[in-house]
């Protein structure tokens, strides 16, 4: 029986993910069937793993990076979860609740949901960015987390991180960032975002995107290990006696594909990769623009623009795979995999269906 393949990235303009580094694809199927989850027996990827947070709290700017603590999740979801968890767990409220802007990712409210605290939503602003006004109104004595998103996934804007962890500062709370796709990016600009920009007690940051490890290797680093002590339970019948992560058993084909991905790309081959990415965002915003359409000028590689919804299923039905915003926008996401000459055909599509 001939085995189905996987779809070509050749169209894919709306993923977050993308091919992974050929060095991470050949690390993540060596260590397929190890379990980051059980250290004390599969000792070879716990090193993995921690040199993998060593190496995500560098490129988030820890200040020991060497001391961090953390772990390689299933992805972005599961790092916030544990996110909002550690925060809850820390609080003295018996009802905490945590702030968000209406830009977070959906995995603030599954958290909500899962952990039963009470979620804020704040607004954004006209740029799409959290308006400090709106999450100084909001926290309390009872917020246990303030987050904030660095780059986030419809537009692609980042936060002001050091404003917001100043707000959780003097409440009493936690502050947390979704970096998890921003944070490979973010590290060539002079965006502020990082535990070096800010009191930052928690961050996001996901290799499986950006950072073209294989799925799913996603990131939670932490300042200190209290924030991960706040999530251990104990296991009884592992040499190991608690562990902090939520998925226990985890493959380590993450783990020791995001650590081969960033020892063979970090740094340069990441500042290569995002300033083809963010000059590929700019050739498509004056194309659109060009055309016509009112476009959401990018801020890291991700466009935005407002194209009639006969236009964007006539894309769909030529074989692109885009995606819309919340508002309805069209939304392209830059990664590495997406060429000028695929942005180029895209365009000429573009152009055949407004004929």
């Amino acid at each position: 029986m001939q085995q189905p393949e996987p779809q070509s990235f050749d169209r894919v303009l709306s993923s977050m993910c993308t091919e992974p580094h050929p060095a991470a694809q050949e690390a993540a199927e060596r260590f397929l069937a190890t379990n980051p989850g059980d250290p004390a027996t599969y000792e070879a990827v716990a090193s993995l793993e921690e040199r993998a947070v060593e190496l995500l709290a560098t490129l988030a700017d820890h200040p020991a990076p060497t001391d961090a603590a953390g772990y390689v999740t299933s992805g972005g979801t599961e790092a916030n979860v544990q996110a909002v968890r550690s925060a809850r767990n820390r609080h003295d409220a018996s009802d905490v609740n945590v702030v968000v802007p209406e830009s977070g990712h959906f995995s603030f409210h599954k958290a909500a949901e899962l952990l039963d605290v009470e979620l804020r939503t704040v607004p954004v602003d006209g740029d799409f960015r959290t308006r400090t006004d709106a999450v100084a109104a909001a926290v309390d004595d009872a917020t246990a987390l303030v987050v904030g998103v660095a780059g986030n996934t419809e537009y692609g804007r980042v936060d002001p991180i050091p404003e917001l962890a100043q707000i959780a500062r003097e409440t009493g709370a936690r502050m947390h960032v979704d970096a998890a796709w921003g944070g490979f990016v973010l590290p060539f600009t002079d965006g502020e975002w990082s535990f070096g920009d800010a009191a930052v007690d928690t961050l996001t940051i996901d290799p499986h995107k950006f950072g073209q490890a294989a799925v799913p290797a996603g990131g939670l680093i932490a300042r200190d290990d209290a924030a991960l002590d706040a999530l251990a339970i104990d296991t009884p019948y592992l040499e190991t006696r608690s562990q902090a992560t939520l998925t226990g058993t985890r493959s380590g084909a993450g783990v020791a594909g995001a650590v081969a991905a960033m020892e063979a790309l970090w740094p340069d081959g990441y500042r290569d990769a995002v300033e083809r990415a963010t000059a590929n965002a700019e050739w498509l915003a004056t194309a659109l623009e060009e055309r016509g359409y009112d476009v959401v000028e990018p801020e890291l590689p991700l466009v935005a623009a407002a194209l009639p919804g006969s236009e964007f299923d006539a894309l769909r039905e030529a074989g692109w795979k885009v995606s819309r915003t919340g508002r309805g926008e069209l939304r392209v996401v830059c990664m590495p995999h997406v060429t000028r000459e695929a942005l180029r055909a895209f365009v000429a599509d573009l152009d055949r269906i407004r004929e």
